[in-house]
Order: structure tokens, then sequence, then C-alpha cells
């Protein structure tokens, strides 16, 4: 068995080496952490970083810089504190917001940026950064929703995921839209550990002497047990297999080491039984249930009130001869007035957080297109969802834990899963960046051709700013996208431009 490594110790130094020994695991109960020393730890792993090739460390680096310039930029607009750290301490205080103990909104953000990429790197250096700043952004900020789901995510990354479920709740009660599918993700958590507490429960009524080993240092009884099993003394070997494992759920062992040991034990298990036992049957029958949820999460009703999944061809059929207008979610169309005109279309297109407001944007939608990753609008009635994504497992897990059922006549199955890519073949060197949603469709209603007006009200590519829910509000305009290529596309095949509305047909 693996020996379990310490994944939550850092000291409050600004530096990120090994903690006490006797370091208690990670929770959703934060511990106080001073702004200053997660800034200067944020800048130390910010030295660490330069020439890396990994491409996860290198999109962290970049928030860092980010981080480390508007940091730089706040301490220079602040009055000069006397001394020689007077840099640092005018630093600080910029950083703070006006009330004591308070941080800036820019800091607060660039600090959850740098958060959010470090779980995306997910080794230790990098998780116990993201550990750090969580207790600096909710001691500062003890009700921040963004706050709540990085801890729950870092703290899912670091192999506890009951204490992830409980931060998870947290963001939950602070939020009336789950755009991430976090209420899903949590159901999956809570029912893998009710799987996970049976399983062991079964296993200690196989092995009634495993609790006599339990109250010693797993790896040693682990030794042991394996020892035990080497020689053919399965007599032996399963209490302290058992109590090992006992051993790692009492002292909290992270997820990814207890899920090892525990596989490793149901493997030695079925080779030391010419049949399996119906003991044996029931426990891999938990363990596989409890990693199906984990990664699937559990699904109330798998045919989502009958919705009926439809292909290309069978979307082309819907669509054919109808008007239709797509519309942006440009801060512009927020202010247009057009919402009568809007509504005036046989089919109204809207994208991914869309905003309602019905003077301006119209009040129907029969398409919502939205990248898999968010689930903003996912409960709102439509006629047809198309939900968009670059990898097919990852698109298949939203469908799966996102889809709200009721919510939608049609669903689009994998045929339409990614358009420009998967359709019309577009390669890195046509089109490096991600297509966003509003250009993977107009792509494909161009291609279909079976629309007599096809017109885009809004697409200003961003130009005048962003024009959302509440709650995606505060998302940055991501540069994974192409804007500019994508608008060189539009407005090489636009018929006509008149005020916001451009018609390629």
């Amino acid at each position: 068995m693996t020996r379990v490594r310490s994944r939550w110790a850092r000291p409050r130094t600004g530096g990120l080496t090994s903690a006490p020994a006797d370091a208690e695991p990670p929770s959703a109960q934060i511990t106080p952490a001073e702004l200053d020393d997660c800034l200067r730890a944020c800048a130390v792993h910010s030295g660490k970083l330069v020439g890396s090739l990994d491409s996860r460390r290198i999109a962290l680096a970049e928030k860092l810089r980010e981080l480390l310039a508007a940091w730089a930029s706040q301490a220079q607009a602040a009055p000069a504190a006397p001394g020689a750290g007077g840099l640092l301490r005018r630093g600080v205080k910029a950083a703070s917001g006006s009330g004591p103990g308070s941080i800036s909104n820019e800091l607060l953000d660039a600090l959850l940026n740098v958060g959010n990429k470090a779980v995306d790197v997910g080794y230790d250096d990098e998780l116990n950064l993201a550990l750090l700043i969580s207790d600096t952004v909710l001691t500062q900020r003890k009700n921040s929703r963004a706050g709540w789901r990085l801890r729950g995510r870092l703290l899912e990354a670091m192999g506890r995921p009951a204490a992830a479920a409980d931060a998870f709740d947290r963001y939950l009660g602070l939020t009336q839209d789950d755009g991430y599918g976090v209420a899903a993700r949590v159901s999956g958590i809570r029912t893998a550990l009710d799987r996970r507490a049976k399983l062991l429960a079964l296993l200690q009524r196989t092995a009634p002497e495993a609790g006599r080993f339990s109250d010693r240092p797993a790896t040693d009884v682990w030794a042991e047990g394996l020892a035990a099993h080497a020689v053919e003394d399965w007599d032996a070997a399963q209490p302290r297999l058992v109590g090992a494992l006992l051993a790692m759920d009492r002292t909290e062992a992270a997820e990814p080491d207890f899920q090892e040991a525990l596989s490793h034990y149901l493997d030695l298990c079925t080779r030391s039984h010419s049949r399996p036992t119906p003991e044996l049957t029931e426990a891999i029958g938990l363990y596989a249930e409890a990693r199906r949820v984990r990664m699937r999460g559990p699904v109330v009703d798998p045919l989502f009130e009958g919705v009926q999944w439809i292909s290309l061809g069978e979307f082309r059929n819907l669509v054919a001869g109808k008007s239709i207008c797509l519309i942006a979610n440009s801060a512009k169309v927020g202010d247009s007035g057009m919402g009568a005109e809007i509504d005036s279309y046989d089919l109204v297109m809207r994208f991914n957080s869309y905003r309602i407001d019905p003077v301006h944007t119209g009040k129907k939608t029969n398409i919502h297109v939205s990248i898999h990753k968010h689930a903003f609008n996912w409960d709102k009635p439509v006629d047809i969802r198309l939900i968009t994504g670059g990898s097919s497992s990852d698109w298949k897990y939203s469908m799966r834990n996102k889809l709200v059922a009721g919510a939608q006549k049609y669903i689009c199955d994998e045929s339409l899963r990614w358009p420009v890519r998967n359709i019309g073949g577009w390669t890195s060197e046509q089109l490096s960046g991600i297509p966003t949603s509003g250009f993977n469709m107009l792509w494909l209603l161009d291609f279909l051709d079976v629309s007599p007006t096809l017109d885009l009200i809004g697409f200003d590519f961003y130009e005048s700013g962003a024009y959302r829910v509440p709650e995606a509000m505060k998302l940055p305009i991501t540069n994974v996208h192409e804007y500019g290529s994508e608008k060189a596309w539009v407005m090489e095949r636009a018929q006509r431009v008149s005020g916001m509305r451009t018609s390629l047909r």
C-alpha cells in the first residue's frame, strides 16, 4: 500500500514547503489567512514556474502574472508607508478595500483565477497554493460564492470528498443559479460515500477480527496482510487487510489512496477464491456502484421525461423553411429596444448564459445552445437544446449530470456535439482557437442552408461587453476563442448589415 502523503501542509510564511507532521487534513472549515502571506506565496510560486513546459502550469503562470500585475498597480496608487517594507505594506493596503480587513474586487477575482488554475494543475505544490488562496479569500469574504466553489473543487482534488460536499453546500446556499452543475456533483459524492460505508460494514462482517487491527498504523497492518497473503495464509491476511482499510477510513486517508488499497484488496479476494462468494459479489457490486456514481453522478430519470434525441438530419428538418435569428450575449443587446422584432422570427436561438429583458432582448427562446462546461439556463423551457463540447467523455458526463428533465422537447445527440470540427472538419490551422457556441451554430445553419432568413443580432464579438444572467457576469470574456477570425468569416458571408442586424440570407 502506498504511504499516504500530506497534501494539505503549508506554513504561513509565504513559502510552500512541508508543514508539521501533525497537520490536520483540509476541510470546509477555514483556517484564517493573511492577504500579505498569500500574495507573497503567489510571488514565490510564480518564480518556480519560469521555464515550465507543462501547459497547465503555463496557464497558471499567466494568471499569477495578472495577479501580481494588479497587486503592483494598486501598490503604486496607494499612499507610501514608512520604512523599508513600505512598498509591500502599501501593496497590501491597496489590495484591501475601503473597509478594514476587506479585499478589492479586482484582487479577489485575480486570486480566484489563480486558485482555480492551480487546482487544474493538480500537483501537490499547486494544491497547497490553492488551499492558501482559498483560506485567504474566505477569510476576507466568508460568503463568497466563487470562494466556496473553489474550496469544493480543491477538496475534491485533494481527495476529501465529504469535506468537498460540505463546501459545495455552502456554495449552493449562496446562489440561485447552479450554472456549474454543483448539485449533481454533491449528489454523486454523497451517494458514493454511502456505498463506501456499506462496503466497509460488509467487509467488517466478513472479517470480524479486523477491528483489533484498525487502531494501528494502516501501512504496518497492510504490510503484514500482504506478507500473510504471500505465504497463502488467507485467514491471517484478510482481517489485517480489512483492518488496514478501516484504519485508513478512520484516519481520513486521501480518497485516491483509499481507493487504490480497496481495489487491491478486492483483487486479492478474487484471486483467493476459486468461486466468488455471495459476500464478495456484493462487495464488488458496491465498489463498482460507488465508482460509477462518483464519476458520472446518479440519474433519477435516465430518460429525462422522454426527451427526443435528435441527429444532424432531424435538426435540419426542424429548422427547414423557418426564419431564424441568433441573439448575442453582448451589452448592446441589453439596451437595443428590439424585443418585439426579435420575437417576430419563427425561431429565436440564444446562447449559454443569455439574459431576458423582453423590451430589449425579446422573451421567446426556441433553441438554446450551451457549452457543456456550464449549465446556465438549462432549466429554462425550450423546444430544442443543443449542448456543445470538444471532449466526448466530458460532454457525456455533463449531459448525464446537468440536463434537466422536462426542460426541452428535443436534445442533440453526439452528431451535433462539435459542428465546426466534427462536421465541418476544420483543423487548428483553419481555426486555432476553440470555436464559440455562436460560431458553431452559425456555421451549422449556414452549412445546412435551409433557412430563408438567417440573422445575427448584436454580434459585436463582445466589443461592447457582456450581457448575461447575474450569476455569469463575473465570468471573464475568455481568450481561448478567435473572435477576430470568427468575425471575418461572418463579414465575408454577410448579405446586409443594418445597425445591430447582420443578415446572411
